[in-house]
């Protein structure tokens, strides 16, 4: 057994009932190395925040970028990375097999492919496509360089909250191979305690405000809570605040919640 491979077992092992596996999303090496400092035992990339560091909108960003950050980030830390691979950066399922073999290569611990297209008239794959593009997936994912796949339904990301219809969705994707299923979106604790109960595998969730706390998604047997690009939305708008603080009122407020930044990454950046 491969090194690779018993990094990938031992990121998919993180994922345990009762005590879910928090996976922040930083968006740059300097972020991801304060989050590591802190503690947190593995990190995924987000697609937004990436984005969003390089003036883009989300979905703006190619497959060589995304694998380029996603392998700086592991380089950066030594911490399993999942990677946020969006749909595959490919309709075709051999090209999105294509996307998770160069992710497994370059010793990522794991990566997520999503079932939205990126149209806005049809955001949402067919169910047979859908579950062949995981297929396809997992198949990579399971060969000479194993590599964890979560498998994501985007209803309700995309104006379409059918919960019937995401779980069947998800439940194809187990039979599909996925290691990890993952709906974002979903608030309602009863909710999700329908998706966790419908399927076998480990569920993610993304933290939602408004929406139950760890505790509650752990007691519902939720194995991994994530962020999105929520950590670097709360570190941009820190910036707004700063700015316009120093721009309209020509104060320095700010200088309480640089400190601490600083005393971050004085203990992230060492050597």
């Amino acid at each position: 057994m491969s090194s690779h491979t018993t990094a990938t077992d031992r990121f998919l092992e993180m994922h345990r009932a009762g005590a879910p596996l928090l996976i922040p999303n930083p968006w740059d090496v300097g972020s991801a190395k304060v989050l590591a400092q802190i503690g947190f035992s593995a990190l995924a990339t987000t697609s937004s925040g990436f984005a969003a560091t390089l003036g883009r909108p989300d979905g703006s960003v190619t497959r060589d970028e995304a694998l380029d950050h996603a392998t700086a980030i592991t380089a950066a830390t030594g911490l399993p990375v999942s990677a946020d691979l969006e749909n595959g950066f490919a309709d075709d399922p051999a090209q999105v097999a294509e996307t998770v073999r160069r992710a497994a290569a370059l010793g990522l611990a794991g990566c997520s492919i999503e079932d939205f297209t990126g149209e806005d008239d049809n955001p949402i794959y067919d169910p047979a496509l859908a579950a062949e593009r995981i297929r396809a997936a997992a198949e990579t994912g399971r060969g000479h360089l194993r590599i964890v796949l979560t498998a994501r339904a985007e209803n309700y990301l995309h104006g379409r909250p059918d919960l019937a219809d995401t779980i069947t969705r998800l439940q194809s994707y187990q039979e599909a191979g996925a290691d990890v299923l993952y709906a974002p979106g979903l608030r309602d604790l009863g909710d999700i305690r329908s998706v966790v109960t419908s399927v076998d595998l480990p569920v993610n969730v993304l933290l939602l405000p408004g929406g139950p706390t760890v505790t509650e998604l752990a007691e519902s047997g939720v194995r991994r809570i994530s962020v999105g690009g929520t950590f670097f939305y709360a570190a941009l708008g820190a910036l707004a605040d700063a700015g316009r603080e120093l721009l309209h009122y020509g104060t320095s407020e700010f200088f309480g919640a640089a400190a601490t930044g600083r005393a971050a990454a004085a203990a992230a950046f060492r050597g």
